[in-house]
């Protein structure tokens, strides 16, 4: 490998509400860095701090980050092991389902900016990139707020 896997792609990190209505996106950064990582950079560790009130749900990506914020980063319950027993695997099965529904809300407001043209390929300048990421992030959030 020549070192330059994801060297073009641009991640942002979102947030939105229990209705799944974008509030924020931005902490915009390379595709090659880890998404916990950008938290930290970004801030948002450093606001988790400052406000002690805010809930939040994750993927497993961000297992640190819970581990960081145990009351108030939610992440996916880890898979027992093969030989764990039934009564283990039944309760990683529930906890797992109810970390799933509550994080649901989340899918909705990611899918909702991927649904645009515009940034499920984009062909533009990438100096352009984080501009059209908000304004599309602005224009769900609007929409969403009209249902």
């Amino acid at each position: 490998m020549s070192g330059k896997k994801k060297q073009n792609t641009l991640k942002f990190t979102k947030v939105s509400d229990e209705r799944g209505r974008t509030l924020w996106d931005g902490a915009l950064r390379p595709g090659r860095m880890h998404d916990q990582t950008a938290l930290k950079t970004g801030g948002i560790d450093d606001l988790l701090d400052q406000f002690p009130d805010v809930a939040a749900e994750m993927d497993s990506g961000y297992r640190g980050l819970h581990r960081d914020h145990p009351g108030q980063v939610s992440v996916p319950p880890l898979k027992p092991r093969k030989n764990a027993a039934p009564e283990a695997v039944a309760a990683w099965e529930q906890a797992r389902h109810a970390q799933s529904s509550a994080r649901i809300c989340v899918e909705h407001a990611i899918v909702g900016s991927k649904h645009w043209r515009a940034l499920q390929r984009w062909t533009g300048r990438r100096e352009d990139l984080p501009e059209t990421i908000r304004a599309i992030g602005s224009l769900v959030s609007d929409r969403a707020t009209a249902w």
